[in-house]
């Protein structure tokens, strides 16, 4: 045991105090952190404005269009689009303006006098403006409302106002084909009003919440045992190759037991992986608090799922189940092949099945308590990321908790002697990757 716990502290300590671990634990929550901030800043950028010029001979859609690129008329159909999702807007109409405004200034309208030329005199002119850079684009109205327009720009990667001005076209094109029905606008849009429909999820004790945050919140805990798995997965083989290629196994087998000194590479090297996971989900739980605290964000986080300390100990207990499974998998190639880049190849599979649980946690969502969630929820390798999932979105019986948790262990137990097996031998074969026949027969032998 005195053995055992000494290569636990040392593969710790060789974890814990490189500057990749701390540089890894301090980066993911600033990668968190700017993801939320890095979009409003770039949001936040002013843009030029473009100079426009309309040409519209017959003078019906110049006008609408014109007033449909207006900064209320904008931020008037950002609200609407606002409505028809499941958060409601928390800003006035002229803030939304000021938003938009951001990303580009809006729109400069530039007087031309297009009576009395042809079509490609009115082009060559506009052609000539856009390459003295006196103007940024115009538009070619058709006398026929079934015609096609035409639209050339200066700024063709400037897709926010394009946008912008295929949704005023369009809304025009729509407002003069009404006028020539005789049916009122305003009647239309009552007609196509969609009803409001407010989506919810119900917990296992009743309580609402929501949805698209119970959503997002599964998916970062997917996604973050999902990542923490492959990384200290890959740290292990990495260990064990390195070992093997400095021969430095001989000298630590005759100091202790091969399984010793297995075990301890895994404990150690897994109450780093903790240790990390732990810092991060503390940066999470600040970060969130001090969200809830700003007032503008407290309506989006008002109906986050509720996670008390029993999820977190679940969500950790089941990350280290996940890391024994793979690490012992990762500690068996390795032993299997010579070189780093050969157990890079080999770790392609124990990859995939992490991937494809992490993929199966999307159907836990939906539906946490299908014949599918369940099942998912308690195979081996696929447990680790599905369980701590399902226990967010609905926490199931106690007795399926537990029935995950033993048969997961079982399959640690498994492994771990299969990898011991192996390690044993492999650790000390030199010059060639050992071939499946080759490893069976240490499994049989050893």
């Amino acid at each position: 045991m005195r053995k055992l716990l000494a290569v636990v502290k040392h593969e710790y300590r060789k974890v814990v105090m490189r500057w990749s671990f701390l540089i890894g634990t301090l980066l993911f929550p600033l990668l968190g952190l700017g993801f939320a901030v890095v979009p409003a800043l770039i949001f936040s950028i002013k843009g030029e404005p473009t100079r426009i010029v309309i040409v519209d001979r017959e003078g019906k859609l110049g006008p609408r269009i014109r007033s449909n690129l207006s900064p209320e008329k904008i931020a008037q159909k950002q609200a609407e689009a606002l409505k028809r999702t499941s958060f409601e807007p928390t800003v006035d109409p002229k803030q939304s303006a000021d938003s938009l405004k951001n990303l580009t200034e809006g729109f400069v309208f530039m007087p031309f006098d297009a009576n009395g030329k042809s079509d490609e005199q009115i082009r060559s002119e506009l052609n000539s403006m856009a390459a003295e850079k006196k103007i940024d684009a115009y538009l070619i109205v058709p006398s026929d409302l079934s015609g096609k327009f035409e639209f050339l720009s200066r700024k063709a990667g400037d897709f926010v106002a394009s946008g912008m001005l295929e949704d005023a076209v369009n809304d025009a094109v729509r407002s003069e084909r009404l006028t020539q029905a005789n049916i009122s606008e305003s009647t239309l849009k009552q007609i196509n009003q969609a009803a409001e429909i407010e989506t919810k999820a119900i917990d296992e004790h009743g309580r609402e919440k929501n949805s698209d945050a119970l959503l997002a919140a599964s998916f970062v805990i997917g996604l973050m045992i999902y990542i923490s798995l492959t990384i200290y997965g890959q740290v292990i083989l990495g260990a064990v190759v390195e070992e093997k290629e400095t021969r430095i196994a001989e000298i630590l087998f005759s100091s202790a037991r091969p399984f010793e000194l297995m075990l301890g590479k895994l404990v150690g090297v897994g109450l780093a992986g903790l240790t990390q996971l732990g810092i991060w989900v503390t940066s999470l739980a600040l970060l969130v608090g001090f969200l809830m605290l700003q007032t503008d964000l407290a309506p989006f986080l008002a109906g986050a799922p509720h996670i008390t300390p029993l999820m977190v100990g679940y969500f950790l207990l089941f990350f280290l189940l996940g890391y024994f499974l793979f690490a012992s998998i990762f500690a068996l190639i390795g032993s299997m092949v010579t070189t780093v880049q050969e157990g890079g190849q080999f770790a392609f599979p124990p990859i995939m099945v992490m991937l494809i649980g992490f993929y199966f946690s999307f159907a836990v969502i939906r539906d946490p308590s299908s014949p599918l969630s369940f099942w998912v929820s308690i195979a081996p390798f696929w447990a680790p990321i599905t369980m701590p999932v399902r226990i967010l979105a609905e926490t199931p019986p106690f007795w399926q908790i537990a029935l995950s948790i033993s048969v997961n262990a079982v399959a640690i137990c498994g492994m771990v002697w299969l990898c011991a097996r192996v390690y044993r031998v492999g650790m000390l074969m030199y010059g060639k990757r050992a071939t499946l026949p080759e490893v069976w027969k240490w499994i049989r032998e050893a």
